[in-house]
């Protein structure tokens, strides 16, 4: 009974996780911060605060994951470990090449604290023109490509690969009223997870 429990409150631990993310992510998050810390505290920390919330609030579900009663569920044959374990170094590789061509320091929020950063040109080369979210694809290949796979493990991945899909639904809202024009039709023409070559026009 505790190994159909577990994954039961993995999933609840990360929707809780997956919400304090979005609130903070989240517009009137960041007026509430500009009111009560004013506008230059916010530009150069928030972005940086964010992310230190996120890896914090995550490591508790991350213990679930080890500490409640498990159950294994699969363990790929040898004939197709290598499949997994290239699947997951392309994902890797992904995710790499993604921070690099946004700015990684920028991403974690550290290039604003020294000053605060220019909003960034709309990536649409590179990978970014394969799919619209290669950090998540690059994410998920790593997860779903584990080559042994637990119940709770399970609970975790499936949990995340939600937040991908419905977090890339709210973030691309807020890249459609800062880039307008130009990002709807980007949005158009690549695809949002599932690698496709670009179309014309």
């Amino acid at each position: 009974m505790n190994y159909l429990i577990s994954p039961l409150i993995i999933m609840l631990a990360f929707a809780l996780y997956g919400w304090l993310h979005s609130l903070l992510a989240a517009s009137a998050a960041k007026e509430g911060a500009r009111a009560r810390f004013g506008e230059p505290l916010v530009k150069r920390g928030y972005r940086l605060f964010f992310n230190a919330v996120g890896v914090l609030t995550l490591l508790p579900v991350l213990a679930l994951v080890f500490w409640l009663p498990d159950q294994h569920l699969y363990t790929v044959p040898p004939l197709l470990l290598p499949i997994f374990l290239g699947g997951q170094v392309l994902g890797l590789l992904v995710l790499a090449y993604s921070l690099a061509q946004t700015d990684v320091l920028d991403f974690i929020g550290l290039r604003q604290v020294g000053a605060p950063a220019m909003p960034p040109p709309l990536a649409t080369g590179g990978v970014y023109a394969w799919v619209r979210h290669p950090l998540y694809l690059g994410s998920m290949l790593v997860l779903w490509l584990l080559p042994s796979m637990s119940a709770n493990w399970l609970a975790l991945v499936l949990s995340s690969s939600l937040y991908f899909v419905i977090g890339a639904r709210f973030e691309e809202g807020k890249l459609e009223k800062f880039y307008g024009k130009a990002y709807r039709d980007y949005k158009a023409r690549t695809p949002a997870f599932l690698p496709w070559p670009r179309k014309n026009g």
